[in-house]
């Protein structure tokens, strides 16, 4: 996919009523439309509406990408948001929308479920699930279709090709916890942040895709007096994730760092295993070189 003027070629541009100032993105935010699947429903109002809101990339179910901002200039997508320590978001972001018909109610053992704008879904379909996260509750939600998958992956292939500034993918819940859910917990962010960002291991930390990887290799020592300190697999303090644990004083190899839930957070190696470790519960090390 080629861009020209920060638009994509070859994919209709419709521009939004709402375009902001230039920005330089360095990241991709991931949203659901929650609203009516039929094509153009969700792209019309993102095009056009009162409460100016907007968006660059619009991904229909039948996997039809329409553009409606250009990359380098800003988007109202993500509201109420911060990422990586840095509020704002729209400010420094790509918003894409997925149509998708968003968080679903109904009990786990009911016939159908039932969307904010009251419409029902067949709980037998295959494409949507009860799923309960500490991210997102529990509710019904609809898959995305493997055409959506595919030109999403398209698509964030040619914007990181072209886009030089940008650095990370990441979703709406991840930037504005406990106010979204989207995208919703069926998304396969891990295994898009693996086909897009050249990651060999699909099924390693989603939090990979919005870290800094450490340049040079440095080492921090556990700093947690007569105790211990839980390494996890995911970067939240709220999951049942732990790993191991790694004893006060040992030190160890950092091979990435990023801010999570208010959090500074360390991916470390230890005992033959990646993981992620609070920062605050460490402390810097210095070798010396002296003979």
């Amino acid at each position: 996919m080629r861009f020209a003027n920060h638009k994509a070629k070859g994919i209709p541009f419709n521009s939004a009523r709402w375009i902001g100032p230039v920005i330089a993105p360095t990241v991709v935010v991931i949203h659901d439309t929650a609203s009516r699947l039929e094509p153009g429903n969700a792209a019309r109002y993102l095009q056009d509406n009162d409460a100016k809101v907007s968006v660059h990339f619009v991904l229909e179910r039948d996997g039809k990408v329409v553009q409606q901002v250009p990359t380098n200039r800003r988007a109202n997508h993500a509201g109420k948001s911060t990422f990586h320590g840095t509020d704002n978001v729209n400010g420094f972001s790509i918003g894409i929308e997925l149509v998708n018909v968003g968080r679903m109610t109904g009990s786990p053992d009911a016939a159908h479920a039932v969307t904010w704008f009251k419409e029902r879904f067949d709980t037998g379909q295959p494409d949507i699930e009860y799923v309960s996260t500490p991210e997102h509750g529990t509710a019904w939600w609809q898959d995305y279709t493997p055409e959506q998958i595919a030109a999403l992956i398209d698509l964030l292939s040619g914007l990181f090709g072209y886009v030089k500034s940008l650095k990370y993918i990441t979703t709406h819940w991840y930037i504005s916890p406990g106010r979204k859910t989207d995208t919703n917990p069926l998304f396969p962010l891990a295994s898009v942040c693996a086909r897009v960002l050249g990651r060999e291991d699909v099924a390693s930390d989603e939090a990979d895709c919005a870290s800094d990887a450490v340049p040079e290799i440095e080492h921090v020592a556990i700093d947690v007096p007569s105790s211990t300190l839980n390494m996890r697999r995911e970067p939240y303090l709220h999951n049942p994730n732990v790993i191991t644990a790694i004893p006060d004083g040992v030190l160890v190899p950092v091979l990435r760092q990023g801010a999570f839930a208010g959090r500074e957070w360390l991916k470390v190696f230890y005992a033959g295993q990646e993981g992620w470790i609070v920062a605050s519960h460490t402390a810097p090390v210095t070798f010396s070189t002296a003979a």
